[in-house]
């Protein structure tokens, strides 16, 4: 029995070391393996005079007329009042290793003010990337998530109708000029640079394969020897090494948003031996006008006779409370709970915690 438990504990702890393991591949980006935006300028097109006011949006009635222009459309001298088109931006990201031919999807907004896109069909669009020159075209009908109605007197609108979205849009006609077959070396950029990280991924990689083929250079990079790896060729490598589980260290961080009252904390925060005291001060002004009217039919005015309220309440509170060191946050949290304190009173008491210097976590307020 003691030999059988012996063997599931031996089982169970590399499991555990494992739990809070990460594929590589979510951890860091490989040089040279991204991705690039693109931007065009375009027409909608089909709308149910939800469309942009010609008046108001001039360069909705010149990108129409050059696109009747270039359909073999005269329109010079013509006035066009149509309500039924919108002038937009389209957007759209190329994956890396993006090839002649394939689909992505793109984003449609509204530049001018129509009210929705709802049902409209976007026009061939180029969309081009920072060097100028065109990389995909984009036509379809767009998708909105948004809807709005209105009447004479009252309307509604939910989502945002002026912008929505084309799946698979856009075709790629240009490829970007990247032979990754060539790369004697391939870095790889942590997205949460750490010296302890970038250890770890270096003594994970040379363990997969055994010798010596990464190196870090910074807490933000580790260099892979193609050539060192033995591989058939750089994807080769790159497949092997992007599924390599990897246990990241994070930094001791408090996210905290004061709209909403939100906290986050890591694990890994730590509190000073300090003493905690907080209490609430309300002061309450309430106007109650009196009127008074005279007695009926006797020569008077109605007067209205201010009445106000004043009153001020100390509450309890928290009573003045001392916090062991090296205390977990969650720990204080958790008693705060316990005690009902608010969310925006904790904020308040995480402040004052870092402020005195007794809160050993990077915190971020949004």
């Amino acid at each position: 029995m003691i030999r059988l438990c012996l063997l599931l504990l031996g089982l169970l702890v590399p499991l555990a070391a494992q739990a809070n393991a990460i594929r590589l591949k979510d951890l860091v980006e490989f040089d040279g393996v991204r991705g690039n935006d693109l931007v065009g300028y375009g027409l909608v097109v089909g709308l149910n005079g939800t469309g942009d006011g010609l008046r108001n949006a001039p360069f909705t009635e010149e990108i129409m007329s050059n696109i009747l222009e270039r359909l073999g459309v005269n329109v010079n001298g013509e006035q066009m009042r149509p309500k039924n088109v919108a002038a937009v931006l389209v957007t759209a990201s190329l994956p890396p290793f993006a090839r002649v031919g394939s689909q992505i999807d793109v984003t449609v907004s509204a530049i001018g003010d129509a009210d929705s896109l709802l049902g409209g069909t976007l026009i061939m669009t180029p969309l081009n990337a920072a060097d100028g020159q065109i990389y995909a075209v984009a036509q379809g009908t767009i998708i909105s998530g948004g809807v709005s109605a209105e009447g004479e007197a009252a309307s509604v609108v939910q989502g945002v109708p002026t912008s929505g979205g084309i799946p698979s849009g856009a075709r790629v006609e240009r490829e970007i000029e990247f032979d990754l077959a060539t790369l004697a070396t391939v870095r790889l950029a942590l997205r949460e640079p750490d010296f302890t990280t970038a250890a770890r991924i270096e003594a994970a990689i040379n363990g997969e394969f055994r010798r010596d083929v990464a190196v870090m250079r910074d807490s933000g990079t580790i260099e892979l020897d193609i050539a060192a790896t033995r591989m058939a060729s750089t994807a080769h490598a790159l497949g092997r090494v992007e599924n390599i589980l990897v246990e990241p260290e994070q930094k001791a961080r408090v996210v905290v948003d004061q709209r909403s009252g939100t906290i986050v904390m890591g694990s890994d925060v730590r509190l000073s031996r300090v003493a905690v005291s907080q209490g609430n001060l309300t002061l309450r002004i309430e106007e109650a006008p009196l009127v008074v009217q005279p007695n009926p039919f006797a020569n008077g005015q109605t007067v209205v006779v201010p009445r106000t309220g004043a009153s001020i309440e100390d509450n309890a509170g928290i009573a003045l409370a001392e916090v062991p060191d090296t205390t977990s946050l969650s720990e204080v949290v958790s008693g705060l709970n316990a005690l009902g304190v608010s969310p925006r009173d904790m904020i308040d008491i995480l402040k004052s915690l870092k402020a005195a210097g007794a809160l050993h976590a990077e915190f971020v307020v949004r």
